[in-house]
């Protein structure tokens, strides 16, 4: 068991997807806020512009 514990724990075979997956879950996250930012952003501009259009 003492050596089967020592093995699994030197094993760093599955590190580098789980980094990988880490990586990819904060881009997600960042892209989502990003996103949320230019939504709001967007919709103001596209409001601005239908009332400008609205008005003439």
């Amino acid at each position: 068991m003492k050596t089967f514990t020592q093995r699994f724990l030197r094993e760093d075979k599955g590190v580098t997807a789980i980094e990988y997956g880490l990586i990819a879950g904060l881009v997600a996250a960042v892209i989502v806020t990003a996103l949320t930012g230019v939504t709001g952003g967007l919709t103001h501009a596209f409001t601005v512009i239908t009332t400008a259009l609205t008005n003439i």
